[in-house]
């Protein structure tokens, strides 16, 4: 695929998600994909505040795109709904970092999905999810679940909870085969196990430890205590990259410090360094660079 198609597919593949409550002007319509300059490789244009080093995309978390609909509050980590930035389209496959605060009782109605795979990682409150597939499942702090949309499903999900919030990162993937067979899965993690080490909670293969997708990508997340270090070597190194985002506390990668919700992203390299500053967890997430 051409990269100009890559750039144009990734907005288009908003478009088809209506979110409940939401006015028709927030969301990216076909017409603006005219707006992507077709020369943009697939991290951009350089810029200095943005790319510290070599091969690397730094997103702090207060330049993320921002929206507040009152009952939905919402940063974007890459192009998203009303939010446009053709600097921040996508790293490699990875499309949608979505950070989300869902209000009590509130939630997105039945909207579709095709061609992506969905990943949503909640860290406070109940999600309540429902799908064409006949899934009624609600997702806790702990656990972590997959929609591979495939030929298409629609879904809703909604605050399980009347007297609290929820929130969540919800991540997309552009996958690596087109038009499957939809699916779903849902783990519930065992937390122990990510003390001071990564744990991989997504990967390619079925068999292999957490949820999996239809890409070559896998993710980790740890806890770690303040003053430790260690290096994170990729398993596909020739062909991904890794993007860092910060979920608690503070870190070093790579000598660049990174703070609550801060995200970096980096490639053609083999492993990173990483040092906790202070009491933390980190979320890794390697993927291919290039769309098959």
């Amino acid at each position: 695929m051409k990269r100009s198609k890559f750039l144009k597919s990734s907005v288009l593949g908003l478009a088809s998600l209506s979110m409940i409550r939401l006015k028709t002007e927030d969301q990216i319509s076909e017409k603006s994909t005219n707006l992507i300059d077709p020369n943009l490789g697939f991290n951009h244009l350089p810029n200095p505040k943005t790319y510290p080093m070599k091969n690397s995309l730094l997103i702090k978390a207060d330049s993320r795109g921002h929206a507040n609909h009152g009952w939905l509050d919402t940063n974007h980590t890459f192009s998203f709904a009303n939010y446009y930035n053709p600097e921040r389209m996508h790293f490699g496959v990875l499309r949608v970092i979505n950070d989300d605060y869902i209000a009590a009782g509130a939630g997105f109605g039945t909207h579709p999905h095709e061609n992506m795979e969905i990943i949503t990682i909640p860290f406070e409150g109940d999600l309540e999810h429902k799908d064409s597939m006949g899934h009624k499942e609600v997702i806790k702090h702990g656990d972590v679940q997959v929609m591979s949309a495939g030929t298409g499903i629609y879904h809703s999900e909604y605050n399980a909870n009347k007297d609290k919030a929820v929130k969540l990162f919800q991540i997309w993937v552009f996958p690596d085969k087109r038009n499957v067979e939809p699916r779903y899965d849902q783990i519930t993690l065992d937390t122990s196990k990510m003390k001071n080490q990564f744990m991989q909670i997504l990967s390619p293969n079925p068999e292999d430890d957490g949820v999996w997708i239809h890409q070559n990508a896998w993710f980790d997340m740890g806890d770690f205590e303040a003053g430790k270090k260690l290096n994170h070597k990729l398993r596909a190194p020739q062909s991904n990259g890794v993007y860092a985002m910060v979920v608690d506390g503070k870190f070093k990668i790579n000598g660049q410090e990174l703070e609550y919700r801060d995200g970096l992203g980096l490639w053609e390299i083999n492993e990173i360094e990483i040092e906790s500053l202070e009491k933390g967890r980190l979320l890794l997430m390697e993927v291919p660079m290039q769309l098959n």
